[in-house]
């Protein structure tokens, strides 16, 4: 029989984006999660269609959604953000053996949602007479999941923890740009996605709260270490605190965020 752990990696592996949205929203969260199970990571991860061309992130061109076609190209990078969040949930539901079930189930869960997103913001491109793949995108998501892939306790804190939480933090700024081009749909998805987002973020800090404490280390310090030894991106703000708040930050966790902005 197929295992959580086995069905989350060949959501990882499938290049089309479509088929990997569609195997994502199908996980049976209730397959053995076959957490004791030792899986060799195999080569082509992760799966990825032949377009959009992949550039570092300061060739990605900002374009003004007061346009139709600046909007197409942000609803193209969020979609991009959305389909690398799938991959990102499923690799941590397949890659680190030896956690409670609830672990896997959690981020099979998480993959599921961002499948949903994916797919919505795909739709919504199409009415712009765009596809995915029609603009370039940037890898910076997938880059930390390389850089944390040894390390369960560096995957939560500096994936949802960081890069996702910075996700919280733009939204309201880019439903206010859809919302005043006069693209209600688009602002809507963005709803959805940051309700959603705000659980996400959650399970990385429960869970990274979790690992904190079996390997006797404060939250706050630790993060604080992971950041600098696996390169994480500068926070600059400004911050979604509530949010934050609703994704469980302490108030000690948000004063050290703060602090390190100023």
């Amino acid at each position: 029989m197929t295992t959580l752990r086995e069905a989350a990696l060949a959501i990882l592996l499938e290049p089309d984006p479509g088929a990997k949205a569609r195997l994502a929203r199908a996980l049976d969260l209730r397959l053995p999660t076959g957490a004791a199970d030792a899986l060799a990571e195999p080569a082509g991860i992760p799966g990825r269609p032949a377009r959009p061309a992949l550039v570092p992130h300061t060739q990605v061109r900002s374009r003004s959604p007061a346009t139709p076609e600046g909007r197409a190209a942000l609803l193209h990078a969020l979609a991009h953000i959305e389909l690398n969040a799938i991959d990102l949930a499923a690799d941590a539901a397949w890659r680190f053996a030896g956690l409670p079930d609830g672990f896997y189930r959690d981020w099979a869960r998480v993959a599921q949602e961002e499948a949903l997103h994916f797919e919505l913001l795909r739709d919504h491109l199409a009415t712009f007479g765009h596809a995915y793949g029609d603009f370039p995108a940037h890898n910076a998501l997938w880059e930390m999941a390389e850089r944390t892939k040894h390390d369960v306790l560096a995957r939560v804190a500096l994936v949802p923890r960081t890069m996702e939480a910075r996700g919280l933090d733009a939204s309201p700024a880019v439903r206010r740009k859809l919302a005043s081009a006069g693209d209600a749909a688009g602002a809507a998805i963005i709803d959805i996605i940051l309700r959603d987002e705000i659980g996400h973020v959650a399970i990385g800090n429960r869970w990274f709260a979790w690992l904190c404490e079996r390997r006797g280390l404060d939250v706050v310090p630790a993060y604080a270490e992971l950041a600098r030894t696996h390169d994480a991106p500068r926070q600059p703000g400004p911050f979604n605190l509530p949010a934050r708040r609703a994704a469980g930050f302490s108030e000690a966790e948000l004063d050290a965020l703060q602090a390190a902005a100023r």
